[in-house]
């Protein structure tokens, strides 16, 4: 080893889903959203002034933070955003978590919390799910350094209610209590109303999946305005301009039309519960998913066979290899045409095995 080989920080990092280069694919592997963002977006985008690109954009991004506290009727102070809820939490982690007890979140969960954790030397603890991939909330009375909850958890789609949201802050009082809602807008409550109860609760979302906007990155937490003074102290030590102008302009854009909103999340909805209905059909089996993909194995089928069939007929979906669910698919919501070609690839694979 090279002397200066000692001092590098060495972390397996995140791996995200497959990009295809082509794009003449049904592409259902990294949630993204069917549909395109609200039409006042591509109407701002086409007016843009690339002029304005030789300036600095806002560092408080006043306009987009604005936007989202009207949105949710909470003051700006209560609003953080970054680059995508990935870069929020990366900041949350770095900023709340600094006891030597370690951080708890569930063993079956978004696989960059242990990434963050070891990448900023946060003490960690995976909590076993049950054998139904639900959250056991007893299992977290126990000393930790905080708690992030994924909900609806992903890649599982299972959701927590309210109450076992209360519950779980009840018995954390002492620790930051982070609730990432990347899939809250498709089928379960959001913990936003308990923000004002518990000074601790942080929840975070994101533009990527039900606004559309993977693409231009933008996520936000909402919180009590210490934690989110906090994290501002924090992000302005690391980058003070970490959101862009075009996505401060287009994000206002998209959180301003609410009904294009409701319009696109209603027909994700009801296309995933269509494509329940035909997974089981097939003799799938999974969860009541309540985010926009569904969490599929077969008893007859290999996942890792299925998947790769899928991919002969240009349809990508997602596989882990992790030991608890390495004979399962996770399957993003498309529209009701894609989903028909997933199912027409599905009935063909288990017709010639």
């Amino acid at each position: 080893m090279r002397a200066w080989e000692k001092n590098i920080r060495k972390v397996v990092p995140y791996v995200p889903g497959e990009q295809p280069k082509v794009t003449d694919v049904i592409k259902l592997n990294t949630n993204e959203n069917p549909y395109p963002p609200a039409p006042g977006v591509e109407e701002a985008l086409k007016g843009m002034d690339a002029d304005r690109l030789r300036l600095y954009p806002d560092p408080t991004a006043e306009a987009l933070v604005e936007a989202i506290a009207k949105n949710y009727g909470l003051d700006k102070e209560q609003v953080f955003v970054g680059v995508g809820s990935d870069d929020v939490l990366a900041m949350a982690f770095l900023t709340f978590f600094n006891s030597d007890k370690p951080i708890l979140f569930p063993d079956i969960t978004y696989s960059f919390y242990d990434v963050w954790a070891d990448l900023f030397q946060i003490p960690y603890e995976r909590i076993e799910l049950d054998d139904n991939f639900c959250i056991r909330v007893r299992d977290y009375d126990k000393e930790n350094g905080g708690v992030v909850l994924a909900n609806p958890n992903a890649p599982t789609g299972e959701a927590v209610n309210l109450a076992f949201i209360e519950d779980l802050l009840q018995h954390n009082q002492d620790v930051i209590v982070i609730v990432d809602e990347a899939y809250v807008d498709f089928g379960t409550k959001s913990a936003l109303s308990l923000i004002d109860k518990y000074e601790n609760l942080l929840v975070v979302q994101t533009f990527s999946k039900s606004r559309s906007m993977a693409g231009i990155r933008i996520g936000y937490a909402m919180g009590h305005r210490d934690l989110i003074k906090a994290i501002n102290d924090v992000k302005y030590s690391f980058n003070s301009y970490t959101m862009n102008m075009p996505s401060i302009v287009l994000g206002v854009k998209a959180v301003e039309d609410k009904e294009y909103f409701e319009k696109t999340t209603a027909k994700i909805i009801a296309t995933r519960e269509r494509a329940k209905e035909e997974f089981r059909k097939l003799g799938f089996q999974f969860g009541d998913s309540k985010s926009n993909f569904i969490f599929v194995t077969h008893p007859k089928y290999s996942a890792n066979e299925i998947f790769e069939y899928l991919k002969t007929k240009k349809i990508y979906v997602r596989h882990f290899s992790a030991a608890r669910i390495n004979n399962y698919l996770r399957v993003t919501v498309g529209t009701d045409e894609q989903m028909e070609a997933v199912f027409a690839a599905l009935r063909e694979y288990m017709k010639q095995e």
